[in-house]
């Protein structure tokens, strides 16, 4: 079985901003489609909400834009588990344009009870699932911003 899910979009117009490339918002709103991809291929989607009230919430999210894209341009997402413990799924995504890596999302998940308004446990086959696909996660996941010093001078 591959571990990799793919996600593929198109930029729309009403995505471009006033500098004529994909707005950041966007970015993640493709991120969040591609999410919700990896999400069902473990049945952790809407059925899986309705069946358990429980859900997966995006708690913390780190992107990285690397290339400009235009309107029109094709999007594809590789999406990967790269870890899995008894409440949290760590989701790695990489957006390519044109065979380039354009940008890339981090992303740390909580398995929510929504009737409980509390996290709660994955089931072990959900849990099991997901250690199933889970990869090593790419040579940039974990990063953090670097502050700058107040009154640094700029590049």
């Amino acid at each position: 079985m591959s571990t990799a899910i793919t996600h593929t979009d198109t930029v729309r117009p009403e995505w471009v901003d006033y500098n004529g490339h994909m707005n950041e918002a966007f970015y993640v709103v493709v991120f969040s489609h591609a999410t919700d991809a990896l999400l069902a291929a473990l049945d952790l989607g809407p059925a899986y909400r309705e069946r358990t009230g429980c859900s997966i919430y995006t708690v913390e999210a780190h992107v990285r834009y690397l290339r400009e894209v235009t309107e029109g341009t094709e999007l594809t997402v590789t999406s990967h588990v790269t870890g899995v413990d008894r409440k949290r799924l760590h989701i790695c995504h990489s957006m390519h344009a044109g065979g380039e890596e354009i940008a890339t999302e981090e992303v740390m998940t909580l398995h929510v009870d929504q009737n409980a308004g509390r996290t709660a446990p994955f089931p072990e086959d959900v849990a099991a699932r997901a250690r199933d696909r889970a990869t090593a996660p790419p040579e940039w996941a974990g990063r953090a911003i670097a502050p700058v010093a107040p009154g640094t001078k700029g590049a």
